[in-house]
């Protein structure tokens, strides 16, 4: 092993290094011009703090080299139809087979991808259907593409094969049925001189306004509320609304809200008649997405729709006995129900060994009828690697973004007996990792450091995971050889409980909990047990309708909560939910800018001498405003440049090279630093230069809390993790000086953080609780739920498996459950620790 100080790296032998792809020169993002040789046909971790350079090492250099040299073999004017990566900054690559990324993505954004298309398997069930399925008699046989809610040809002609149809709701439209008429119990109604004038009709008409509505008949209430009837009444001269009669048109609240979203071109009237549409199953093809026809025809007795609703581990029951014929010799050229034939036989054999492999990765429960918007990135990625498993590649490596992440214990075993497959197949793996027990599996280890940010991007250890041991200065090696701090807390006692009864959402059945106050709970169980149903929809909307709050978006309206009994919610005057959805979908929007500490230094730049002199005030200092931003790329510091047969890129403004401040604005200096230059410092360097700004010391320092101090102030939303912005959200809550008792719920927040960032961020959700609040998050990190003061495990599985409450408790009471997925993890962990 050769060593200059601290940096270590393996010596390779000559012969060897046909063996080895080489970096040389490596410069991209925060990399030192970082020199490294990897082992092929192995698994290599990459770790390191979170914003060390990982990441740019595994994708932004070795994937992103490999995706480009795939690209100069393809013709020029094909390229432009191809979602290019740029070309990395580095000298030079050698021995780099071709490359496959399995990244973390959240669920595709179309309605209409599932599981069975991201994984291909609705194609093979869509065959089965058209070739092997039992028809009505005297029916065609139809083509492939009329099993698919995507086409023209099996599209549902009532929901245009989304499976769903959108409507008004009576309980929405009328919340307080104590309210009368008069009082505003039609909410969805318009306010002002429209809802004075609605009112005034129904007088004319003969229903009383000062009844209260659930005392009215409910021939009247269903006619205000659904009558597609539109009369005009004669409406008398009122003292102060109106000195003359009219003729008023009535429009029922249903009429009133499908008029507002055809016709009005205000964004805030359309947002606030969504809040009175709920999403139902269509009426037609019961939110299968398909028209009749289809639906005629049956395999096994049941229609592809009824099929794709089916779990894979019940899928697999389903259709093993006629994949097994194929081994029996009992398949037909011919059968009078197609479910004997060869074709049949041949695809169900070939659909039982793909789902095989789900089986084999903890995926059993879900469908392929699930839409992949509701799966979590561990999930799709899960998917992608099984798909990739039964494509046979050979010679390719394999570049994966923490594949453990999300993931509890017990499934991340079956994930690494599959990377172990895909490795013996022939293959490398290069895989960005946290997890310390995926990494003792590593073959090769890349140790980077030894910070985030500047402080990172130098390779501190390459070589076999036991030589890490003996690097000083790597956090991941105090951590992974036990030398790292332990995170221990004295536990607290509860202050009252949430008791939920008789709850029924997914697969959460009748289900009973209590949930203790003022201290911190970790939920746990295997993936697919109920954990984010339980955490971040039940519990979540219950909160928020007690506290009258609207729904943080159109995603958390779109569900009922069936719940027999809760008590407790009084106890909350304020709900917080810390998720990792991105903090702005624009390179506009950046960590200044949310965390509202950029507002403090644009008025500390507006007060400067020259400022004032000039008259320029906060607003100048925005590059979102016209006064004070560069013209020509309108604030955005770079521009598009078009390139013939080739796909556009970008590049620095011309004018501004970057600024993203006009030349004016940029004469404005403090403490010999442009507002640009303030945008330009990391957490970190502006923590000392503005610490004498207290709106702006008090962001800052709690940013540092929880880990970023290696971000930039300006790093667009668009550059940040799923982590990085909840961890940013996290800090925003924390600076805030609030008084009351709230509800914090957060949905793994320690997924895809190094073990040293877990602990700084569970340190502040301690903080949390010790200022009167409670704390409910949903975790799979041994360490977070170790120091929790209650876990709440679900299980025993995942789907229909799950949803019940397994053991409950301190962790010491929960590691010594029976039947607990968790438990033998959890008693080990403690054992260890």
């Amino acid at each position: 092993m050769l060593g200059d100080g601290s940096r270590y790296t393996w010596a390779v032998t000559d012969d060897q290094r046909d063996h080895f792809v080489r970096v040389r020169g490596a410069s991209e993002h925060n990399l030192k011009n970082v020199d490294v040789d990897l082992p092929r046909d192995a698994m290599v971790a990459f770790t390191g703090v979170s914003g060390s350079g990982k990441s740019s090492l595994a994708f932004g250099t070795l994937y992103a080299e490999a995706q480009r040299r795939y690209f100069e073999s393809v013709a020029p004017y094909a390229r432009r139809l191809l979602q290019q990566v740029g070309a990395p900054h580095v000298q030079e690559i050698t021995g780099l087979p071709p490359a496959v990324a399995l990244q973390q993505r959240r669920g595709a954004a179309s309605s209409r991808s599932t599981v069975g298309t991201l994984t291909t398997l609705s194609n093979l069930l869509r065959m089965l259907y058209s070739r092997a399925g039992t028809y009505p008699e005297g029916a065609s046989r139809l083509a492939a593409e009329a099993f698919s809610p995507n086409t023209a040809a099996g599209a549902c002609p009532r929901c245009h094969g989304l499976g769903e149809e959108h409507d008004v709701s009576e309980e929405l439209m009328v919340p307080d049925q104590s309210l009368t008429i008069r009082e505003g119990a039609i909410a969805a109604w318009p306010g002002a001189w429209q809802g004075a004038n609605l009112r005034s009709i129904v007088s004319g008409l003969g229903i009383d306004l000062d009844t209260p509505w659930s005392k009215l008949r409910a021939k009247d209430q269903q006619w205000l509320l659904f009558t597609e009837e539109q009369p005009k009444v004669m409406i008398e001269p009122e003292p102060g609304r109106v000195d003359h009669g009219y003729y008023g048109l009535f429009r029922s609240a249903r009429t009133h809200v499908h008029h507002v979203l055809a016709n009005s071109q205000s964004q805030m009237m359309r947002d606030k008649v969504m809040r009175f549409v709920q999403s139902v199953s269509c009426s037609a093809c019961g939110g299968t997405g398909l028209q009749a026809d289809s639906l005629a025809v049956t395999f096994r007795g049941l229609n592809i729709g009824q099929l794709n609703a089916l779990s894979f581990s019940d899928l697999v029951t389903l259709l093993r006995p006629v994949a097994e014929l194929e081994e029996a010799g009992a398949a037909t050229s011919s059968a009078g129900s197609g479910e004997a034939t060869e074709v049949a036989v041949r695809i169900c054999a070939d659909l039982v060994a793909r789902v095989q492999v789900l089986l084999d990765l903890g995926l059993g429960y879900l469908s392929p009828g699930r839409s992949s918007t509701t799966l979590s990135p561990g999930e799709a990625q899960r998917l992608r690697i099984a798909t990739q498993l039964r494509s046979g590649l050979f010679g390719v490596v394999y570049v994966l973004d923490e594949p453990s992440a999300g993931l509890h214990p017990a499934d991340a075993e079956p994930l690494l007996d599959v990377l172990d497959t895909l490795k013996s197949s022939g293959n490398s793996l290069f895989v960005v990792e946290h997890d310390l027990d995926v990494v003792r599996r590593a073959d090769w280890i890349i140790d980077i450091g030894p910070g985030a940010g500047e402080g990172g991007g130098e390779v501190l250890y390459s070589g076999p995971v036991a030589g890490l041991e003996q690097v000083a200065g790597s956090i991941t090696g105090d951590h992974l050889f036990g030398r790292a701090e332990p995170l221990v807390r004295p536990q607290r006692q509860p202050h009252g409980r949430l008791h939920l009864h008789g709850v029924t959402r997914h697969n959460l059945q009748d289900l009973s909990v209590e949930i203790p106050l003022c201290v911190l709970t970790a939920v746990t169980g295997v993936s697919g047990s109920g954990k984010s149903t339980l955490v971040t929809q039940v519990l979540a909307e219950l909160v928020r309708r007690h506290l009258g709050q609207a729904p943080d978006d159109a995603e958390d309206s779109d569900f009922e909560v069936d719940v027999d009994d809760a008590t407790g919610l009084e106890s909350f005057d304020r709900l917080v939910r810390v998720d990792q959805r991105p903090i702005g979908r624009t390179p506009r929007s950046n960590l200044a800018t949310y965390t509202g500490l950029f507002d403090a230094v644009r008025k500390l730049y507006a007060a400067t001498p020259e400022a004032r002199r000039r008259g320029y005030g906060a607003g100048r200092f925005s590059f979102n405003v016209a006064d004070g931003r560069c013209e020509t790329c309108q604030g955005e510091g770079f521009v598009s440049v078009e390139l013939l047969f080739l796909p556009g890129t970008y590049a620095p403004c011309p004018s501004c090279h970057g600024a993203r401040y006009n030349a004016e604005t940029l004469e404005i200096d403090y403490r010999g630093k442009t507002i640009a230059d303030v945008l330009s410092l990391s957490v970190d360097e502006a923590a000392e230069f503005l610490s004498d700004v207290p709106a702006a010391s008090r962001s800052l320092t709690t940013l540092r809390e929880v880990g970023l101090g290696y971000l930039r102030l300006g790093q667009p939303a668009t550059e940040l993790s799923g982590g990085e912005a909840q961890r940013i959200k996290l800090a925003t809550e924390l600076q805030r000086a609030r008084r009351g008792h709230a509800l914090y719920l957060l949905d793994e927040p320690t997924s895809g953080l190094h073990p040293a960032d877990i602990a700084l961020l569970v340190r502040q959700l301690h903080r949390l609780v010790d200022a009167g609040n409670t704390v409910v998050l949903v975790e799979h990190d041994l360490d977070t739920i170790a120091s929790a003061d209650w876990v709440i495990d679900l299980g025993p599985g995942g789907g229909d498996q799950g949803g019940r409450v397994i053991a409950t408790g301190t962790p010491e009471k929960v590691a010594r459950a029976k039947g607990s997925a968790t438990a033998p993890y959890l008693a080990k962990h403690l054992a260890a620790g």
